[in-house]
């Protein structure tokens, strides 16, 4: 199966185009999950993003605030519990070197592959995504100016697919809805998805506060402005993209 992954738009769209051209690497790391490596990344998030990260290292300055950006990195991950398997699908626009994930913590050596396809109006794909769906809740009454709302997560599965449904995009629809909410070149029916919810991920002490709620979601989609749908598979969808969330997976 090729997997090729979907996410969010960099912007408003110039007009559709008939067909967009998609290139990107992809790493599958198969780890063993009673390896003290591979279950501290299951029981913290940050050591997860600390996990993918490790192999692009010299791509850019030590520092910098976008890097994860910079190099196209997304991730999503399923693990079998049973098998003690931990599966990391890793996309980037740069190749990675993994020698520095311990041999001890591999069940098998990763394979990467580089993804080339071209994606036209009309086509049709399945897919596979696990999203963070928050909504942003505005600051109460009397609160100090520039003050930030709070991001509230969606926990019922309808909200979820009302979420994931505001990001869709009809046939000449633009690419940023009229609520500037980012579309994604690509719609779905919404009655045939599948949806499952995730266990949260958190982390501990620096990032105490730190909490994910996380939503699997699976379907077809049909392909309304490959433009779009391309920047949006490079892009990934919705928050917490850092953190192994807006990978969609298309076969």
């Amino acid at each position: 199966m090729n997997t090729t992954p979907a996410g969010q738009s960099a912007g408003p769209s110039t007009g559709s185009s008939a067909a967009a051209r998609f290139v990107a690497t992809h790493t599958l790391l198969s780890l063993d999950a009673r390896h003290p490596y591979t279950a501290k990344s299951l029981i913290d998030a940050q050591d997860m993003h600390r996990t993918v990260m490790s192999g692009f290292a010299g791509w850019v300055d030590d520092g910098s605030r976008d890097a994860r950006a910079q190099m196209g990195v997304l991730s999503t991950w399923t693990v079998d519990l049973r098998q003690a398997r931990l599966s990391l699908v890793v996309q980037s626009g740069v190749p990675g070197d993994w020698d520095r994930v311990p041999r001890a913590a591999l069940a098998e050596k990763p394979h990467t592959l580089t993804v080339d396809r071209t994606f036209r109006t009309g086509d049709r794909v399945d897919f596979r995504t696990v999203v963070n769906p928050v909504r942003s809740v505005a600051p109460p009454p009397g609160a100090p100016r520039k003050t930030r709302g709070t991001r509230v997560a969606h926990t019922r599965p309808e909200h979820v697919k009302s979420w994931f449904a505001r990001r869709l995009q009809s046939a000449g629809e633009p690419a940023v809805a009229p609520d500037g909410v980012t579309r994604i070149g690509a719609d779905a029916d919404i009655g045939r998805l599948a949806l499952r919810m995730l266990p949260k991920m958190s982390s501990p002490a620096p990032h105490k506060g730190l909490r994910i709620a996380r939503a699997e979601i699976k379907g077809t989609f049909t392909v309304t402005d490959p433009k779009v749908f391309v920047a949006a598979l490079t892009q990934g969808i919705g928050h917490a993209r850092a953190y192994s969330c807006g990978l969609i997976l298309v076969r």
